[in-house]
């Protein structure tokens, strides 16, 4: 089996490899265990992306680990942008915008496994963390944040821990967040 045309361009564009020779499978596949730390052969990898003549189906388990490395929760979710397409828009009740809140204004959100994390809004798309459960962020950590998108990652633009920036920030790279509720 080949994987689909989609899903090879994904694997060439997330490991910045451009799979022309066999040989770039060896990299694609060291690649994929240090995201992962689960390991897909080199000769694997040659049959799924075409280098390979082999019509066999494989393991469930080889195609959740490619579609963990491509930031997917398991495989159904990556095959879904072939049927469904890879854009839509969202809902107004998917979304909280940054510049439609309030100075105080708390917004609650909860990705998987058990993360959530309450900010208090202060102005000019910053917030300052009042509560973090399970999650990376601390309480009293300023961060920036455009907008909260319902079932897609958080992207934090930049957190600041007493006074020092430790970058940016990605909560829910996986699955997205699975709640966010603005507390007025």
């Amino acid at each position: 089996m080949r994987l689909p045309f989609h899903v090879i361009q994904l694997l060439k564009s997330k490991s910045g490899n451009d799979l022309h020779i066999p040989s770039d499978c060896v990299f694609l596949s060291l690649d994929i265990e240090s995201k992962t730390g689960v390991r897909i052969g080199a000769t694997t990898l040659k049959r799924l992306v075409g280098f390979a003549q082999d019509d066999r189906t494989p393991h469930e388990s080889t195609l959740n680990v490619i579609a963990r490395y491509l930031g997917y929760a398991h495989w159904e979710e990556l095959s879904k942008i072939e049927e469904q397409g890879n854009s839509d828009f969202d809902t107004p009740e998917d979304e909280v915008r940054s510049d439609d809140l309030v100075i105080g204004n708390e917004v609650v959100y909860e990705y998987l496994p058990d993360r959530k994390v309450t900010v208090k809004y202060l102005g000019n798309h910053r917030f300052t963390v009042v509560e973090s459960i399970n999650s990376k962020l601390s309480t009293g950590d300023e961060v920036q944040i455009q907008h909260f998108v319902l079932h897609h990652p958080l992207y934090v633009l930049d957190v600041l821990r007493n006074g020092h920036s430790l970058g940016s920030f990605t909560a829910g790279h996986i699955s997205g967040l699975s709640s966010v509720k603005i507390i007025r």
